[in-house]
């Protein structure tokens, strides 16, 4: 049914797909699609404005029009498929297969092998995708946790030797990635796996900004207070802060 009433409208030619928008909204009415925030349906979204501070190009805004009711059934409907999503029972998808490499934790000393060019991989274990890693990993037990977006181990050539040296690791997008899926599961993380402290690095670039305000939503869905510190990397591979 149609009515008259407050809804979010958003600029396409301010939004630069930051995505800073998707996670504060918790109906999950947001999502970017080809770059772009979009508004899923009308009736998805409640018209309360919780995302309007969130954005940086002031892309959002409130106005007042013909739209259909906000369906609260429907986004309960929606997140619960989010969820619940499943691959056919059986399956098992290959790259999520948790190895550890327990030579990797001495670091750039003491490993057997060719290293590879640049020094030996600091990396000890896999996966390393957020959307990958097992909530229940062992290698998260207590760890000191690198959660990086994933542009920035091609820009910093010191990546493994300055950041993984002794840490687990988990990377992802919060521009492409689902932004609620990721608080979820960074919240499960950190409610069952101890973790001792945690780094995020990110890119200078307006959508990376996204990615410590997913990591704080999680630490507040999960009700766990852990040291969070931040790190900003040049396009060129500079630590900027």
């Amino acid at each position: 049914m149609k009515v008259i009433r407050k809804i979010i409208e958003i600029n396409d030619e301010k939004c630069d797909g930051c995505g800073n928008c998707v996670p504060a909204c918790a109906e999950g009415a947001i999502r970017i699609v080809d770059g772009k925030a979009r508004v899923l349906a009308d009736k998805y979204c409640d018209g309360l404005g919780a995302c309007l501070g969130d954005c940086p190009q002031g892309a959002l805004r409130m106005v007042e029009r013909e739209a259909d009711e906000f369906d609260e059934k429907a986004v309960h409907e929606m997140l619960k498929q989010q969820r619940s999503a499943k691959k056919p029972e059986g399956y098992t998808c290959p790259s999520a297969a948790v190895k550890s490499f327990p030579m990797a934790a001495q670091g750039l000393s003491g490993k057997k092998g060719k290293p590879a060019s640049g020094g030996p991989s600091c990396l000890g274990h896999w996966p390393v995708q957020i959307r990958l890693v097992p909530a229940g990993a062992p290698f998260l037990k207590g760890a000191d946790l690198i959660i990086a977006a994933d542009c920035v181990p091609v820009a910093y050539p010191s990546f493994h030797k300055d950041f993984l040296d002794g840490r687990a690791v988990m990377i992802g997008c919060p521009k492409f990635d689902d932004a609620q899926g990721t608080i979820e599961k960074l919240a499960q993380i950190f409610h069952g796996s101890g973790i001792n402290s945690i780094t995020c690095v990110t890119m200078e670039v307006p959508c990376c900004s996204g990615l410590p305000m997913i990591i704080q939503k999680a630490l507040d869905k999960a009700g766990i207070d852990i040291p969070l510190e931040e790190t900003v990397i040049s396009s060129q591979g500079e630590i900027l802060s």
